[in-house]
């Protein structure tokens, strides 16, 4: 009896969890301006060993943030990585032309110099990179808004598609404000990117079967997006 009891109790925190969780929005409507962010004096920012894509003559340095003060026990700072169960000073994972984490900005240094590039000076939130080996372009997935107004720049924002060169050059947004990237595709016979996004048509502030898709493609040879229509 006891045990049913626990179960109960506990299958009913689990519920109110999600239900807690699920309430909130991707993007908030109040036409109220964002504050300032501050930066985050409880994480130490640190800089990956650099990573070379196969076929670039570039290194890429991944920055991202460690939670500091709680040392687990093989001596690490807690990992604020995107993966549970990285631990030490490790902020990215890199795998053939992908690096994934939750990063804040890249450095970009070309194989032979001394000088380093950094992406951007605004204050993003950087999920994926992927690297076009046949055209030498980076495609990222990151957010770049505070769309839910939580005075944070997380994964619960709005996810938005930007291109750059392979230094980290000519960083540019792809995909339209406000609207939530679902997924992209690059075809290489084609020299094109099409990618799907999601408009909150009905400004509920989530994303569901009654909001609006758009199906975009870039062309590679000049970066001009276009809009097109298959349904």
């Amino acid at each position: 009896m006891k045990n049913y009891i626990y179960i109960l109790l506990a299958s009913s925190v689990m519920i109110f969890s999600c239900q807690e969780e699920k309430a909130k929005p991707k993007v908030k409507y109040t036409g109220k301006v964002s504050k300032s962010l501050q930066k985050d004096t409880t994480k130490l920012e640190v800089v990956d060993l650099p990573i070379q894509f196969e076929g670039s003559n570039v290194l890429l340095y991944a920055i991202g943030n460690l939670t500091v003060g709680d040392i687990n026990k093989k001596g690490n700072y807690e990992s604020a990585s995107a993966y549970e169960g990285v631990s030490g000073f490790q902020v990215s994972n890199s795998m053939e032309n992908e690096i994934t984490g939750y990063l804040q900005n890249l450095k970009f240094q070309e194989i032979g110099t001394d000088s380093l590039h950094i992406l951007t000076d605004k204050v993003m939130l950087i999920e994926r990179v992927s690297y076009v080996k046949s055209n030498k372009t980076l495609v990222y997935v990151l957010s770049d808004a505070d769309t839910n107004q939580d005075g944070l720049i997380d994964s619960n924002d709005i996810k938005s598609l930007y291109i750059s060169t392979e230094l980290g050059k000519n960083f540019t947004k792809i995909s339209t404000e406000l609207q939530e990237l679902i997924d992209w595709k690059h075809i290489e016979s084609a020299n094109k990117i099409y990618f799907r996004t999601i408009e909150d048509a009905n400004k509920n502030g989530e994303f569901d079967k009654k909001d609006t898709i758009h199906y975009h493609v870039v062309n590679l040879k000049d970066n001009k997006v276009s809009e097109y229509f298959p349904l």
